[in-house]
């Protein structure tokens, strides 16, 4: 450790100008030689570090989820190339150029606080051997070596010996106990940080390698830190303990802000939009709008969360706008989901019976209908022929019986005759 901390000397002084000036802040208030003073000195420069990162972080949230798009693509390509890695390989980098994705940018933050903690080490391992390092002079080395974190001396490691941490003013079992705690916290949080990634913040509607490598990471990543920090010293741990704690409280913001489309997280940011949406009737805050406007833009492409969420605020009575507004509205769910018109209800099919009986009643309408026309007609209308007679014949027409109107069963029988005078049946058929 101490050969790879030295390869980072050269920026050694600008990490001990950082932690001096804020030891002289902290010194003022709890004292100079106290562990308040020298621990917060190194909290500061870490939280100093992480502030100029976040370019770097916002990246690789960009670029982690790029990576996750991509898997399907890019298992394709290696089922087709399966025989050929070069091609493979082409295709591969073909990929990310056409897509503007960089496989490294994921491990950016990590490459980029890498010198940092370096040379903290190696300012820290100065102190332990009493060697003046950085801006760090004599005065300031020993008050560094009185200072002492929960009783476990600054540059103590778990690994010194006894007679060693005696030298620095503590017993050998405080070191241990400390340096065991801080080790165990330091890999509680490295862990949660890739679970909380893992559980809340992926597209759990895609199954790729990607996927299994980061569970892998998940476990191997706290087994790592755990042995290493076995070896590093006091300082060190704290320094490391609170960069985990930044990018796990770091983490949640993004997820609950800004969550990957498809997760649990996007589901439970939307449910959160939608009552508030229907609290206060408009979507409040710009970076709101934008989601909405994202999700209205995708139309039919939107994933089962999204499409429920439109459908959320339909029922809500509104409707989603282009520029990320809603509005009042008693459009139909179907509508608000993209436009769809509701399918149309076919007749219900009839059974044989019920058509025949269907024909019956059609047949007794007409008959009625015929019926009342032939009463609705004058009676004394005579025919031309009646008035052509001579006048004894109108006697016999007179004393003929009136018939009376027929039935509809008579209707019926006489609608197949042909009209006009028929003609007298045969004796011999009577």
């Amino acid at each position: 450790m101490d050969t790879i901390a030295s390869l980072f000397s050269f920026i050694t002084w600008p990490v001990s100008w950082v932690i001096v000036q804020f030891h002289k802040l902290y010194g003022a208030i709890f004292g100079p030689d106290t562990g308040w003073a020298w621990g917060l000195s190194i909290v500061s420069l870490v939280v100093l570090i992480r502030i100029c990162l976040i370019p770097l972080f916002v990246k690789q949230i960009k670029s982690t989820r790029n990576m996750q798009a991509l898997q399907p693509k890019m298992k394709a390509i290696q089922e087709r190339y399966k025989s050929d890695k070069q091609r493979q390989s082409e295709e591969m980098m073909k990929l990310y150029k056409e897509t503007g994705t960089n496989p490294l940018s994921s491990c950016l933050p990590i490459l980029a606080q890498s010198p940092f903690f370096f040379a903290l080490y190696h300012v820290l391992s100065g102190i332990a051997n009493g060697k003046t390092i950085g801006v760090i002079n004599q005065p300031l080395l020993e008050s560094a070596q009185k200072a002492h974190i929960v009783g476990a001396p600054l540059a103590a490691k778990f690994m010194d010996s006894a007679s060693k941490v005696e030298g620095l003013g503590a017993t050998l079992t405080d070191v241990r106990v400390v340096t065991a705690i801080m080790i165990v916290l330091m890999s509680a949080s490295q862990f949660f940080t890739q679970r909380q990634l893992m559980t809340k913040n992926v597209d759990l509607s895609v199954k790729t390698p990607f996927m299994q490598q980061q569970k892998m990471l998940m476990y191997v990543f706290p087994i790592m830190f755990a042995v290493m920090g076995i070896n590093f010293p006091v300082g060190v741990l704290v320094y490391w303990l609170t960069t985990n704690v930044w990018t796990m409280g770091q983490q949640m913001y993004v997820i609950n802000q800004n969550p990957t489309p498809g997760s649990k997280a996007q589901e439970h940011y939307l449910d959160r939009l939608l009552k508030s949406v229907a609290l206060h009737s408009e979507v409040r805050g710009k970076r709101r709008r934008a989601v909405v406007q994202a999700i209205v833009a995708k139309g039919p492409d939107r994933n089962d969360i999204e499409r429920k969420f439109v459908t959320g605020l339909s029922k809500q009575g509104f409707v989603a706008q282009a520029d990320g507004s809603v509005v009042k509205s008693d459009v139909a769910v179907a509508e608000a989901e993209g436009g769809a018109t509701p399918r149309r209800q076919q007749p219900k099919r009839q059974t044989k019976a019920q058509r025949q009986a269907g024909a019956v009643q059609q047949e007794d309408a007409a008959a009625k209908t015929s019926l009342s026309k032939d009463a609705a007609e004058p009676s004394d209308v005579v025919p031309a022929e009646t008035k052509a007679e001579p006048q004894d014949a109108k006697p016999q027409q007179e004393a003929k019986p009136k018939q009376g109107k027929p039935t509809a069963g008579q209707a019926r029988a006489k609608s197949g005759q042909r009209k006009g005078q028929q003609r007298p049946k045969h004796p011999t058929k009577k």
